[in-house]
């Protein structure tokens, strides 16, 4: 309830985030370890990532004096050669003026990934009961980590700084053949393909996701695909294979949409290479924060 009130009533950002934390201890708790509570635990985790994602937005101006915009268009031209690979790949397949079979298939790809990371990691509890804990544990870390980087480093995504005029390409880039040409524009794909498909439905569809329109680096929907991806493999060949060509297909989604840069996506892998290398360093202290709750849970018990 409190993530909920504070829509309502000035309750301090420290205050929320205390509650959201508090949520998937209180059920390791009160419920003895079963499927159930696993799933019941993760849910109470998303919903934590979820409310703590849109703190930044709830004070829009103050996170706008913090906003970064221009590093990741400056690192995405050195992997564009000059280029932005966003404005590369929306002048070859896409068709300004009108929605293409493409735009909708990646469009719908995209929205997809509200469910993809948690849907894996059904398969694993199903498939392999015992990897289950560990790829949580993991899943919910990108998550997390994730969304402190959000609130470390604001930054814009792409189609925001195309419309906020930040595209141009710096003075002593422009040549003769450009001077007083129109400035590369990538546009929000995503959003003329929802109002096509769900009508009068898309605004508000696109308003209780779009809470925090700041949270692009690292990207967590790749992120958390290639993460998906990764416990997928172990549980089959058939179910990586799947959990791979998604991860692949999302990625460049996400860059032809105009969601992310190329940067956001590389930033979003290195996190994941960090949070499976580190996790034998945080292995004393989360065994001893479970030490804790096991003893509070045979107390409630």
């Amino acid at each position: 309830m409190v993530p909920l009130a504070r829509r309502r009533r000035p309750i301090p950002a420290p205050v929320t985030l205390a509650a959201l934390v508090s949520g998937p201890m209180a059920v390791a708790v009160l419920h003895p370890r079963s499927r159930g509570r696993d799933i019941a635990l993760f849910t109470l985790q998303m919903w934590g990532f979820t409310m703590a994602h849109e703190l930044p937005y709830d004070d829009p101006e103050a996170l706008r004096r913090r906003l970064l915009v221009r590093y990741p268009i400056v690192a995405d031209r050195v992997i564009g050669l000059g280029e932005l690979p966003n404005v590369r790949a929306q002048r070859a397949f896409s068709r300004p003026g009108r929605v293409t079979a493409l735009d909708r298939v990646l469009s719908v790809v995209h929205w997809a990934w509200f469910m993809e990371p948690h849907l894996a990691l059904l398969i694993v509890q199903a498939r392999d009961p015992a990897r289950f804990a560990r790829a949580a544990r993991q899943m919910a870390v990108t998550y997390d980590l994730g969304c402190a980087i959000y609130f470390a480093v604001p930054t814009a995504p792409p189609w925001w700084a195309a419309e906020q005029g930040y595209m141009e390409p710096p003075v002593e880039h422009v040549t003769a053949d450009v001077a007083g040409a129109e400035a590369p524009h990538v546009r929000r794909i995503m959003v003329d393909a929802g109002e096509q498909l769900w009508r009068e439905a898309w605004q508000p569809l696109y308003d209780s996701f779009n809470s925090n329109p700041w949270a692009a680096m690292p990207s967590l929907h790749f992120a958390t695909s290639v993460m998906a991806a990764l416990h997928l493999s172990k549980v089959g060949k058939l179910a990586g294979a799947a959990g791979w060509a998604y991860a692949g297909t999302l990625g460049f989604a996400l860059v032809y949409l105009g969601e992310h840069y190329v940067t956001d996506l590389a930033a979003g892998v290195a996190l994941v290479a960090l949070i499976r290398r580190g996790e034998p360093l945080a292995e004393p202290a989360v065994e001893a924060v479970n030490r804790v709750l096991r003893r509070l849970e045979a107390i409630a018990a």
